[in-house]
């Protein structure tokens, strides 16, 4: 198997991105009805990350679980089949 290397301006852009969903994440940790419901599945709530990136969870008094990490340009049929 090869090895993938990342150059500096990619690590750097990478390491961004993952500050970046570290925050979102730690914002529905903090406030997980902060984001709306879906109407697709009672209960399963939406986190945009970025403009072409969102979260779908769900929540109890113990746990968030991430169900899904979608690309908002997607059919939406198609994401009906994920979940």
């Amino acid at each position: 198997m090869r090895k993938v290397v990342l150059s500096k301006r990619a690590a750097i852009k990478l390491n961004k991105l993952l500050e970046y969903l570290d925050k979102s994440l730690i914002q529905i940790q903090n406030f997980p009805n902060s984001c709306p419901q879906t109407e697709l599945v009672k209960g399963l709530h939406l986190l945009i990350i970025t403009k072409q990136t969102s979260l779908l969870y769900k929540f109890d008094s113990e746990s968030i679980k991430v169900v899904t990490i979608i690309d908002n340009r997607m059919n939406p049929f198609k994401l009906k089949t994920e979940l």
